[in-house]
């Protein structure tokens, strides 16, 4: 019962942001008069900073990264004729268009101007259709492959704007719960043996944009098969023994082959 009331933990945090988005009311994003989503994942200006902030301060675990990427992907069919745009804005009329590319990822710069006028980021979209999460890539690796550091980085900025989001509360009530203030470490963590190996099982979870056939974490000679669950993958980021330089290689769906049910070279 004590695993699964810490998994249970794990999840919570990081979608108790989402749940205070639910009451605040929406903008109109002119001119395209249709009501602006603020994402549940990445809203508030000053929660992107901390985002920003804590891809600066653990940049060594992906030194290869030149910035920090946000990528907005479909909850559900969009239906708007409309090309998908995304700003900040704020009071007294501030506005602050922003790029996005063909694939959905766009970057935020930092602003004073933005951080004065308490601006939030806005898409030209109703809410519930898109979400928008950090991404961290190393340059050159395929689309299915992930860098095990790219990974550790991407959770410790999504971590670091659930902090900035959520009252200061539930951070402190947290950190005395799992008895650190590096949430990310708690997942995957084998010499914690608090919660009858919770942490040792509690994986970080990541999405795709395809289904997936399976996902193998591989570090040299040594590999292991990952939970699949749709287009989604978990890793024991939390689990040092594995390097920063491995990498996950993701098997899509609709390309399985008979290989997908090979067994890894070594267990983890």
């Amino acid at each position: 019962m004590r695993r699964l009331s810490s998994i249970t933990l794990a999840t919570l945090l990081l979608c108790g942001a989402a749940g205070a988005a639910e009451k605040e009311a929406v903008r109109e994003l002119d001119p395209v008069h249709v009501n602006a989503m603020r994402n549940p994942e990445v809203r508030k200006y000053k929660v992107i900073v901390a985002g920003l902030d804590a891809f600066e301060r653990d940049r060594k675990l992906a030194p290869a990264a030149e910035r920090l990427l946000f990528r907005v992907t479909t909850r559900k069919k969009d239906e708007s004729p409309e090309p998908l745009a995304v700003r900040l804005a704020g009071d007294d009329g501030f506005k602050l268009p922003l790029a996005i590319d063909a694939s959905g990822r766009f970057t935020v710069p930092r602003s004073e101007a933005a951080l004065d006028a308490a601006s939030e980021l806005e898409l030209n979209r109703k809410k519930g259709v898109y979400r928008t999460e950090p991404e961290i890539r190393t340059p050159g690796l395929p689309d299915n492959q992930r860098r095990l550091g790219d990974l550790r980085l991407e959770c410790k900025v999504t971590i670091a704007m659930a902090k900035a989001e959520i009252p200061t509360f539930w951070v402190l009530t947290i950190n005395t719960f799992l008895m650190r203030t590096d949430w990310c470490g708690f997942f995957g963590d084998p010499d914690d043996t608090r919660f009858e190996g919770a942490s040792r099982h509690a994986h970080f979870g990541y999405r795709t944009d395809r289904p997936l056939a399976r996902a193998l974490l591989v570090d040299g000679n040594r590999s292991a098969l990952l939970k699949v669950e749709g287009r989604s993958f978990n890793v024991p980021i939390g689990n040092h023994t594995w390097s920063d330089d491995a990498v996950v290689e993701l098997t899509w769906a609709e390309a399985a082959t008979g290989t997908a049910g090979e067994t890894p070279r070594t267990a983890p």
